[in-house]
């Protein structure tokens, strides 16, 4: 076992105090003298070691901390596992449950706010270590981790779960998992829909390549291996077959594609569909774990037309504007950049964050940006007046916001690991006009034209859909055989006549595409 730090002894008698609260847990409490023993021998049986002894050492306190973490958030989990029980009982005995009751847990907050910053730690060195190139080998350790606490805790319980369980189903939106699209050999990003004939979907990926499908047939059609680093995100031209993809190897490359849709296949029928809000049994068995291997015969291309530079850290992000004569990316270096597309020579340099850029868009129709951050801000770059570049900044979040997207009319809805999402008025953007609070971190949203509902990926596995007005519509099915298996990273509408309409990705290596249908009159409540 792990060496205990000298904090151990307080920590020590927590865990001991909430053990004779409500649980009877057996656990073996081995002296100070025991660990430093069993230290010694595990560091004198690693003498073939190349790493120092100082190194080691270090590492072992290390182990020895995630360890006193996650036994702290499996005690936690178990206490409120049994009150959830306790709650239930009384539910089905037709008893009422006061709203004190179901927030009786100081437990519950704290144990939900240790998880959220141990999930955000991994996510992070995880997303750096796969963003720089050359990385390989710390890459695949890294990545192992960051798949390890998903795992754990969401085989503890979450606090997704709890929330849930809780939750009176009345939706009666039906939701359907029409395709998968698998190939890629690491988690993934970011997704997009081609806005040109053929319409296709574009993937970016941690495994440094970006792919686009056939939507009806689940094909890989293309795939992009012109980047040195993670591709962190994918954007399609408003009106040209060109796709703009933003990189950890500090740049953006702009690249032209042509490809042909094959045949369609049969899409599965409708008897097969699943009510949104079905509460499966999340098991945690792993079948996207293997290695998965990369469509054979799918064409490559490595070649960028124009290759947008000027970073001096990870490009996190990157858009078109209105027209597409301009695209803008966003940085680690906590500046976003417009770029004049057919020079690209910079045009602007937007500063003012005071950390670390996550996402910037653009507005569909008029020269607007928006860009989020780690500073817990987002700042609206307005380019409408060629003489005048004015900028605002609006700080409604309490954590990073990951991103903010605009809306076709006046609004701006931004998400943030505070778990919550905040729908915005243009016209007046000193309060939001609708706050959603959920129970997990919110990733990469979108917002449906046509049906103007706004997709919520989590970082507990979740995909939640919302009105603009912050009513809760569905949640899409998700088990071990229907959904995802690991964080899902961001969602993407698609307004075409396909098959599928709504598309999400995570870091179980696929994107899914789904089928969403909501009754007018329930996005009317």
């Amino acid at each position: 076992m792990p060496v205990e730090s000298g904090s151990s002894a307080a920590a020590r008698q927590a865990k001991q105090k909430r053990k004779s609260h409500s649980l009877s847990i057996r656990r073996t409490n081995s002296t100070e003298q025991e660990r430093l023993g069993l230290q010694r021998d595990m560091l004198e049986g690693q003498q073939d070691s190349k790493l120092p002894l100082s190194l080691r050492t270090n590492l072992l306190d290390l182990f020895s901390q995630i360890e006193r973490e996650f036994e702290n958030l499996y005690i936690e989990n178990l206490e409120l596992r049994r009150e959830i029980e306790t709650l239930n009982d009384r539910l089905a005995d037709g008893q009422t449950v006061e709203g004190a009751d179901l927030a009786k847990g100081a437990l519950k907050t704290k144990a939900s706010h240790s998880t959220s910053q141990l999930s955000q730690k991994l996510k992070t060195t995880y997303k750096a270590s796969t963003s720089k190139p050359r990385s390989n080998s710390c890459h695949a350790r890294v990545g192992g981790t960051r798949n390890f606490s998903v795992t754990s805790w969401e085989l503890w319980g979450g606090d997704s779960w709890i929330v849930s369980s809780f939750k009176a189903t009345t939706s009666r939106a039906v939701c359907q998992l029409v395709r998968e699209y698998v190939g890629h050999r690491d988690g993934i990003w970011d997704l997009s829909v081609s806005r040109t004939q053929p319409v296709v979907l574009g993937t970016a990926s941690a495994d440094h390549s970006a792919m686009l499908w056939s939507i009806e047939t689940g094909k890989c059609l293309l795939k992009y291996a012109g980047h040195q680093g993670s591709v962190n995100s994918i954007k399609f031209h408003p009106t040209e077959q060109m796709a703009l993809t933003a990189s950890g190897d500090q740049t953006a490359h702009i690249w032209r594609y042509m490809v042909q849709l094959p045949t369609p296949q049969p899409v599965a029928d409708i008897s097969q569909q699943t009510p949104c809000e079905d509460d499966v049994d999340s098991s945690d068995k792993d079948e996207a774990d293997g290695e998965a291997e990369g469509p054979s015969d799918c064409p490559s291309l490595r070649v960028a037309t124009t290759t947008l530079r000027s970073h001096q850290g990870v490009v996190i992000a990157a858009d078109w504007l209105v027209g597409g004569k301009q695209a803008v990316t966003a940085s680690w270096d906590r500046a976003a950049n417009l770029y004049d597309v057919e020079t690209a020579e910079l045009v602007h340099s937007l500063t003012g964050h005071d950390q670390e850029l996550t996402h910037c868009c653009t507005h569909p129709t008029q020269r607007l940006v928006v860009t989020s951050s780690r500073d817990t801000t987002f700042r609206l770059w307005d380019f409408r007046d060629p003489s005048i570049h004015s900028v605002n900044v609006f700080q409604g979040h309490t954590d990073t916001v990951t991103s903010a997207v605009f809306t076709v009319g006046d609004n701006v809805v931004s998400g943030s690991d505070d778990r919550t999402v905040k729908v915005w008025d243009l016209k007046n953007m000193r309060s939001p006009i609708a706050t959603i609070r959920t129970d997990s971190a919110v990733n990469r949203i979108s917002v449906s034209v046509t049906q103007k509902i706004i997709a919520l990926p989590h970082d507990n596995r979740q995909v939640r859909l919302f009105d603009m007005a912050g009513v809760r519509l569905a949640r899409l099915p998700q088990s071990n055989r229907t959904g995802h298996r690991r964080m899902v990273c961001c969602s993407a509408w698609c307004e075409d006549n396909t098959s599928c309409n709504l598309f999400t990705c995570g870091f179980d290596r696929q994107a899914i595409g789904w089928n969403i249908n909501i009754p007018a009159l329930l996005q009317e409540k």
